[in-house]
């Protein structure tokens, strides 16, 4: 069993999840937010939809939606921009959290040394088991061992810090790993021992395409790559 940090103080923790056409996944993860613990805020932010993401986020009592320019950076920053928690926690629409996932966070947080944080993954099929189920976990080694989380690893830090290290950068790609570069020289940045559960719907829809770039573009982005180029290969972006 895995022991939970305790706090003594309640934190106020927001949650930013960025959207972009979403409406078969938003209001199973707005459901699953309502119903953790400790979870104190949630704000939509939507990058220009054309289906019914908007409609059935707005239907959730006490969720905020706003809108800004496509792109991740934009979006999370705008959500940043309107939180109020002392704690900022980004969550992609096709991550789920665990239950316990306020008192990981503010335990971990409560370190003085420590200015952000992130979860380990385990990805799943959306659609019961798949014969590529091995490769989808692929990823989940690399979140036990980085030293600079994803955002499918549901980073969180503390509001200072975030705007210590100047948020997400205006860029196409590679956003979160700019951002835990930025944050790692501020202070310790930890992975924690509780899981989130990722959608292996990229995967599975390209998976030779998605196991060669998930690996080789975040040495190009290390080696100087622009953003915009490495944006090309991946396709999609969301």
């Amino acid at each position: 069993m895995l022991h939970v940090p305790r706090v003594r103080d309640a934190v106020r923790i927001s949650v930013v999840v960025p959207v972009l056409d979403e409406e078969a996944r938003i209001a199973r993860r707005l459901e699953e937010l309502a119903a953790t613990p400790g979870i104190d805020e949630v704000i939509v932010v939507d990058g220009g939809s054309v289906d019914g993401t908007v409609a059935l986020a707005s239907a959730f009592p006490g969720v905020r939606v706003l809108s800004a320019p496509r792109g991740r950076g934009p979006q999370l920053n705008a959500g940043a921009r309107a939180a109020g928690g002392a704690i900022l926690l980004f969550l992609h629409a096709d991550v789920s959290l665990p239950r316990d996932a306020a008192a990981w966070i503010a335990g971990t947080l409560a370190e003085r040394d420590v200015v952000a944080g992130a979860f380990r993954t385990w990805t799943v099929p959306d659609a019961g088991e798949s014969w590529l189920a091995p490769l989808l976990h692929l990823a989940d080694i690399r979140s036990r061992i980085t030293r600079f989380p994803y955002g499918d690893q549901a980073i969180f830090m503390r509001r200072e810090a975030f705007a210590r290290a100047g948020g997400f950068p205006d860029q196409p790609l590679m956003e979160d790993l700019e951002l835990s570069r930025r944050l790692r020289r501020l202070g310790r940045v930890v992975t924690v021992p509780a899981v989130v559960r990722v959608s292996g719907r990229r995967f599975l829809d390209r998976p030779i395409h998605s196991t060669l770039i998930n690996r080789v573009l975040p040495i190009l982005y290390r080696l100087g790559v622009p953003p915009r180029v490495l944006a090309q290969l991946y396709g999609d972006v969301r």
